[in-house]
């Protein structure tokens, strides 16, 4: 199926799952890609793929896994179906060839022994098969062997740190919403918000009236300064505190270029 776009690009969609609807299967496609550039992004920008830590700790023995025996014969079974398929591959093209027809004797000679490889093959196969229906995909933990045990890493430290970055992430997108216009679409934003994370800025406390001034450092672009000056005026509106004091946060623009 293909999706047509306003603008004219169409998409093609390739898919094997034929018992779902084409709109159906879309909505998913699209969806799974929405998921994909999610991650690209949060491991470009929030590093979501680190290791915060190298701390290391055994599974509990109730904990289910992929059962080794199991996935040694999944793969043998795939390198079986492999080798099948080339050799009948094989054998058809040779099967259109005119060579074996020349000699009565060596084409009988040509088919014993196609069918002897094939059946050979498909004998193993199938044995391959039945001792994968015998054999469970997944074990408890303590039923492994020692040389198949490992360690996983500490997940608590990291739960947390996704759990900021996944905070952090839901703000950037809010604040990029806030910022798209008729000239600036949603990575255009996206790009305006990372330049000004990493932006130096000022930081003047005003006692007196309790603000805490942020001066962000003007941009080289003027369309950008505006954006920044649209956004600063939001973030003042909520009149956020600062954690710890009773200084009121306001951002605003140091020395612009125009």
């Amino acid at each position: 199926m293909r999706k047509l776009a306003d603008s004219g690009h169409q998409t093609s969609l390739i898919s094997t799952a034929y018992d779902l609807s084409h709109d159906d299967l879309a909505a998913r496609i699209f969806s799974r890609w929405c998921q994909e550039n999610f991650f690209r992004y949060m491991m470009r920008h929030y590093a979501i793929d680190m290791i915060v830590e190298y701390g290391a700790d055994d599974f509990p023995d109730t904990e289910q896994v992929v059962n080794p025996a199991w996935r040694e014969l999944t793969k043998v079974r795939n390198s079986i179906n492999g080798r099948l398929k080339t050799r009948r591959a094989k054998f058809t093209a040779l099967g259109l060839s005119p060579e074996p027809e020349k000699s009565i004797k060596h084409h009988h000679q040509w088919e014993e022994t196609k069918a002897r490889l094939l059946e050979e093959i498909e004998h193993q196969l199938e044995d391959v098969k039945k001792e994968l229906k015998k054999t469970p995909g997944h074990i408890a933990w303590g039923e492994l062997e020692e040389t198949d045990k490992f360690q996983h890493l500490r997940p608590e430290r990291k739960q947390f740190l996704d759990t900021v970055r996944m905070v952090a992430y839901r703000a950037e997108t809010a604040m990029a919403a806030h910022l798209k216009s008729s000239t600036v679409d949603t990575p255009a934003a996206r790009q305006i918000l990372l330049d000004l994370f990493s932006t130096e800025a000022d930081i003047i406390p005003d006692k007196e009236n309790n603000i805490l001034c942020v001066q962000v450092h003007g941009a080289s672009r003027p369309a950008v300064n505006r954006a920044l000056e649209k956004i600063f005026v939001t973030l003042n509106e909520a009149e956020v505190v600062y954690p710890g004091t009773d200084m009121q946060l306001r951002y605003e623009l140091g020395t612009k270029t125009e």
